[in-house]
């Protein structure tokens, strides 16, 4: 292969690696500031008693045992939760989270360190929960499991309640629940190690999405086919941080679009 020939095939290697970059449309990377650093909208970080009583909400972290936490994250700061978190800790979905109820598509990634097993309180745990609702109606989330040892980790991605679930089963009397998930019972998380987690998302609302779960850039599995509806309330949308939680979490993400297997792979190993 001639010089130029290497040179041009490198640079087109170059330019393909970053292009998913250029498809962010929201980022807090907690380094600094609890303002997001990449948002169309409102980038403030807020909290709330709970999140029944969102009408409240005040930006920051008063009230709450949650702080950012100066030099302990991959690169700068992270948000700490340092004691189980049972108060409403989020940002606005509308005008940040690309949401389309026909075609709702996109990569949410961030980043955790800690101890399921010897960090997390009695109960179960959501890291992450973007929805308008709750978990189980037009929502999706990773969990860690209440009573597994070792604590289990899991993708759900659930659309209407009236559709998927029109009775409203309860998830542990329902069958069908544990069916839609992608449970993860051998997990790479520990304290003083960063673990990546993405969820991409395809298509849902369309009558054939899905999701797909990745831990430190490898697949951990992919969601049934995702048959019923998506809707939100945008006012009501939110992208909700530590349900739950106690440990570290770490520069929160949402692409335009589902990235592709390499291109988790290259995002979570990268330091931009």
């Amino acid at each position: 292969m001639s010089r130029s020939l290497f040179c041009l095939g490198a640079m087109i290697a170059s330019v393909c690696a970053a292009d998913w970059k250029d498809d962010v449309a929201f980022r807090a990377k907690f380094d600094g500031s609890l303002d997001a650093s990449v948002g169309s909208a409102d980038r403030k970080l807020y909290s709330a008693p709970s999140y029944k009583e969102l009408a409240g909400a005040r930006s920051g972290l008063d009230g709450t045992d949650v702080s950012l936490a100066k030099g302990v994250g991959r690169s700068g700061d992270a948000l700490r939760f340092a004691k189980k978190n049972e108060k409403a800790v989020f940002y606005r979905a509308q005008g940040n989270i690309p949401f389309d109820p026909k075609n709702w598509s996109g990569t949410l990634s961030f980043w955790l360190q800690l101890d399921p097993d010897q960090d997390l309180a009695p109960g179960y745990c959501d890291p992450i929960q973007l929805t308008d609702k709750e978990y189980n109606d037009s929502a999706m989330w990773v969990d860690f499991t209440k009573d597994d040892k070792p604590r289990h980790f899991r993708l759900g991605v659930f659309g209407k309640l009236k559709e998927w679930n029109p009775t409203d089963i309860p998830p542990d009397k329902n069958p069908a629940f544990p069916q839609r998930l992608v449970i993860v019972k051998k997990t790479p998380f520990a304290r003083g190690k960063w673990t990546h987690v993405a969820i991409t998302y395809d298509k849902l609302g369309s009558g054939s999405g899905e999701g797909k779960l990745y831990l430190d850039g490898k697949l951990q599995g992919t969601t049934p086919k995702i048959t019923e509806g998506f809707e939100w309330n945008p006012a009501n949308g939110t992208l909700r941080l530590g349900v739950n939680y106690v440990g570290l979490l770490d520069d929160v993400s949402v692409f335009r679009r589902p990235l592709t297997a390499s291109e988790v792979q290259a995002l979570s190993s990268a330091k931009w």
